[in-house]
């Protein structure tokens, strides 16, 4: 049996009866990237409103008597209402879908069935499988390269059968039906129960499909293209907007060219060059910094060589600089005597760290200078550095640093 979500994919709320109710869990994504279970109840109807995950659709979301329904699954002939309040078996309640997320599946998923007829009828490229993504979908194409004049020509085709308002009908099919072998498919679930649903745009194409649907290409709107990505195992997978996703998608856009018009300071039209000449602008000051930072390391070499201070454990600390900062000092330096330890970055945050000077020495102590300053780092032949964490901790590194230098002299 089809649910009424698939008899009438236009329907926003009805009345049906709780056939069931059963604790559940239900795994959700956490804050911290884990997995975590929520405590629920499976809620079973005699007929459902909200469609169940299928077919590379997402399930509706909607409410069981104003009780939100976090997700629908299908197992076997029925739907699985995930809710954490219990319902009773026996009662009647009313099932109302969340419509916009349910017209948006329809758009994406009648627009998949359209792209996919249109790309096997003009080029031969077969639809191996697609995703209906929360801002995108994406339709694989078993080809390892679809060029800009396919894109082109299915994106007008498929707009044209839009406008010529082709009709889109679905119709059950039994199993033994000899029609089902002149029906597109990929191939039923090991648990499919009941007829094969068949969803037919007029003249265009007829496909095996559980999902929701427009009655009518024009539903649709419009559909854009936005391009093609290399997919897996000599795949292309083509991006795809439809209805009113490709409305949101210009709003975005034309807000971004609004605000780039400003800041750039010219028209939509000379943004590109006029970006160019940023980078451009960009790459040279960056040369000249780096120039101007290498010319400061090794004056600030020579001054640390040269000061009265010169000895035992010596210190720096810069908010601007890099490893290579670091690194032109400790050459020009050419510490073997003494311990350098140079830092650069936030005072009391993340930063880089190197400690220079006799190879056994810094052997020893680098490993315990990143873990003071919750880092992590390597070295060699007299080198340890890395990244660390707490950089308001240098003194203490400091001391470490000083406390084996009077050791060391004191054994000698």
């Amino acid at each position: 049996m089809a649910f009424l979500c698939q008899r009438d994919s236009y329907a926003r709320e009805f009345v049906t009866t709780v056939v069931s109710c059963q604790p559940a869990e239900l795994q959700t994504d956490g804050s911290n990237g884990k997995k975590e279970a929520l405590s629920g109840f499976h809620v079973v109807l005699e007929d459902t409103l909200l469609f169940p995950e299928g077919g590379g659709q997402p399930d509706d979301h909607g409410t069981i008597n104003d009780i939100s329904v976090l997700r629908v699954t299908r197992r076997g002939a029925q739907a699985d209402h995930f809710t954490q309040t219990p319902l009773a078996p026996g009662s009647q309640v009313q099932v109302q879908v969340d419509w916009e997320r349910r017209f948006d599946h329809m758009q994406q998923h009648s627009g998949q069935h359209l792209i996919t007829a249109v790309a096997d009828s003009l080029f031969g490229l077969k639809t191996t499988s697609w995703e209906l993504g929360r801002l995108r979908s994406v339709i694989e194409l078993d080809s390892p390269s679809v060029t800009a004049e396919q894109v082109a020509t299915i994106e007008q085709s498929v707009n044209e059968k839009i406008r010529d308002r082709l009709p889109v009908s679905v119709q059950e099919l039994s199993l033994d039906d000899p029609e089902v072998e002149k029906v597109r498919g990929r191939g039923l679930p090991d648990d499919h129960a009941g007829p094969i649903r068949v969803v037919t745009i007029e003249g265009v194409d007829s496909n095996m499909c559980c999902g929701t649907h427009v009655n009518n290409l024009s539903d649709l709107q419009v559909i854009k293209i936005l391009g093609t990505e290399k997919g897996k195992k000599n795949k292309t997978n083509l991006i795809f907007l439809a209805g009113n996703r490709v409305l949101k998608w210009m709003e975005r856009s034309h807000g971004t060219e609004k605000a780039l018009t400003t800041l750039l300071k010219c028209g939509a039209e000379d943004h590109v060059e006029a970006v160019k000449k940023l980078q451009n602008s960009s790459k040279l000051l960056q040369k000249n910094n780096l120039n101007l930072l290498r010319d400061l390391a090794v004056h600030i070499a020579h001054c640390l060589r040269n000061s009265p201070d010169w000895g035992g454990v010596v210190v720096l600390h810069r908010k601007e600089g890099d490893s290579e900062f670091m690194n032109i000092i400790a050459n020009e330096i050419g510490s073997e005597e003494t311990l350098l330890f140079l830092t650069v970055g936030d005072e009391k945050g993340a930063g880089l760290f190197l400690l220079a000077g006799p190879a056994e020495a810094v052997e020893t102590l680098g490993p315990r200078v990143a873990e003071v300053l919750e880092g992590k780092g390597a070295g060699k032949k007299g080198r340890f550095q890395g990244k660390a964490t707490k950089m308001s901790r240098r003194a203490e590194v400091q001391a470490l640093l000083q406390d084996y230098v009077s050791t060391q002299s004191a054994e000698e």
